[in-house]
């Protein structure tokens, strides 16, 4: 079954969310090797949650000011959807901690595989880029997956010298 590619504004939207909440929650655990493993999966937690709430909110305020109307009730859940793959962000990372604290890895080791999770999504975003447009897997697009990675993690390096 072929997939139906979003109209560019939603495809825009969650490209946005997907690489916002990505590289928050990289920032977020890369200062949490001393952290106690309970503290390291609510920070991941925390920050999907905190940022997926505060892009709706801008999305929507935006969406209403480009449309010069405030949105309905279904643009806001519209937005909320759009916003879901910050959410998505810290679901993996959030686990592979939490599992540490149950002994399944040292604390270290799950936040080094956490971080290694992030950085492969932000890597496959030319993927998901292609995908979300309905077109198919080029050579430019795994081109693109290295660009893509290096620059995420020179922000995630920029944000965390200004910041911590």
């Amino acid at each position: 079954m072929e997939r139906t590619p979003l109209d560019v504004e939603d495809s825009a939207s969650r490209i946005s969310a997907y690489v916002y909440g990505n590289i928050l929650v990289l920032t977020a655990l890369i200062p949490l090797n001393n952290a106690s493993t309970t503290h390291a999966a609510l920070v991941v937690v925390g920050t999907s949650l905190s940022t997926f709430v505060a892009h709706a909110f801008a999305e929507s305020v935006g969406r209403s000011a480009r449309i010069g109307r405030p949105l309905t009730t279904a643009e806001h859940l519209e937005e909320l959807r759009d916003s879901v793959p910050i959410l998505t962000s810290g679901l993996v990372p959030a686990a592979v901690v939490g599992l540490s604290a149950l002994g399944a890895f040292e604390q270290q080791t799950a936040l080094l595989l956490a971080e290694l999770w992030v950085v492969s999504r932000i890597a496959g975003l030319g993927i998901v880029i292609t995908r979300l447009r309905g077109e198919k897997l080029s050579r430019r697009s795994l081109r693109a997956c290295f660009v893509l990675a290096f620059v995420a993690i020179a922000v995630v390096a920029v944000k965390l010298f200004l910041t911590h």
